[in-house]
């Protein structure tokens, strides 16, 4: 498994087991975000995100080992890991705990451990975002980036605050209409991760 690290692009994605969903109702979707925030926000910087019915994608940014030294004092990079990664067992847990008791069901909800990336090339990263974004156009759940409610693709264009690092986002695609229009390019379809 490839480790957490400060400092480093992740991209993180898992899915539901078998054929589940892990996303019911729009409440679903908000109370995973909640959770997001509470866990994972203080540990990392959010790039993107998409959440579709049976899995999901994040982009962050694990942040500094000074920042995260200020959450606790780490004797060791590997007790740092370890950090994070009970950062990450701890929202997974609570929204399948939650998602268990809403649902009257039991058991594990997503895929044994959550799948990630480091990524360490900007060319990747800048392909990326886009792909992150248009999963539901490709699953055929809406006909543009921009119609899925569940992902930042509006959060990122519009001018509300939010908690994504939208300035760097944008400076990555050399402002907010390249970024737009790099999103409706046809060779993104062929990206893969």
């Amino acid at each position: 498994m490839i480790p957490l690290e400060p400092d480093k692009f992740h991209h993180g994605y898992n899915r539901a087991n078998g054929n589940e969903n892990i996303f019911k109702n729009k409440e679903n979707y908000r109370f995973f975000l909640q959770q997001y925030k509470k866990y994972i926000v203080p540990l990392a910087d959010t790039f993107c995100y998409c959440l579709m019915p049976n899995h999901f994608h994040f982009l962050f940014r694990i942040k500094s080992e000074p920042e995260l030294k200020k959450l606790v004092d780490f004797p060791n990079s590997p007790a740092v890991e370890k950090f994070l990664s009970k950062g990450f067992s701890n929202f997974f847990s609570s929204y399948t705990q939650a998602f268990n008791k809403q649902q009257n069901r039991r058991g594990s909800l997503f895929m044994k451990n959550f799948k990630r990336k480091c990524i360490e090339k900007e060319d990747y990263l800048y392909n990326l975002i886009p792909y992150i974004h248009n999963n539901p156009v490709a699953a055929k759940l809406c006909e543009k980036a921009e119609d899925w409610e569940f992902s930042s693709y509006n959060s990122i264009i519009s001018e509300k605050p939010t908690l994504l690092q939208r300035e760097e986002i944008l400076e990555y695609f050399d402002g907010r209409s390249n970024f737009i229009s790099f999103h409706k390019k046809p060779n993104n379809d062929n990206f893969s991760c």
